[in-house]
């Protein structure tokens, strides 16, 4: 059996928070929108069904929790949920915070524009807030 390891992409382009119970949490390096990713630790999975029962539920709970979590900690009008993996095909569930007149409403975040990197202070400013909510 393979080591669970993040694809080299999204290594690249979030910050890994925490482990949960299933998943490590991630932050997407880009200000534009609240944006958590969810990477369920099991190698070679690339769709939600390949998970195990038990994990499918896991998943949807960890999913579940972080969208709240994030919808309070923004005020955020809509909260985004999406496994696509076209182009990371291992499995990780988007979790993002979409408020009307972002960057991009109220078409999708993928694929729009160019990243925009977080300063550092804001950066660590918003995980210590969501740490603490996990906490």
């Amino acid at each position: 059996m393979q080591a669970f390891l993040v694809d080299e992409r999204l290594e690249r382009d979030s910050e890994k928070l925490l482990d949960l119970a299933l998943c490590e949490l991630r932050l997407m390096n880009d200000v534009r929108w609240p944006w958590l990713i969810l990477v369920p630790r099991r190698p070679e999975v690339s769709e939600i069904f390949e998970l195990s029962p038990e994990d499918q539920q896991q998943a949807t709970t960890e999913a579940s929790r972080i969208a709240a979590l994030l919808k309070t900690l923004t005020g955020a009008d809509k909260i985004n949920v999406a496994a696509i993996g076209n182009i990371v095909r291992q499995l990780h569930i988007h979790v993002v915070a979409r408020r009307e007149g972002d960057p991009n409403w109220p078409r999708p975040v993928w694929g729009f524009g160019t990243a925009e990197p977080y300063g550092a202070p804001e950066r660590d400013a918003f995980i210590a807030s969501i740490r603490k909510a996990l906490s």
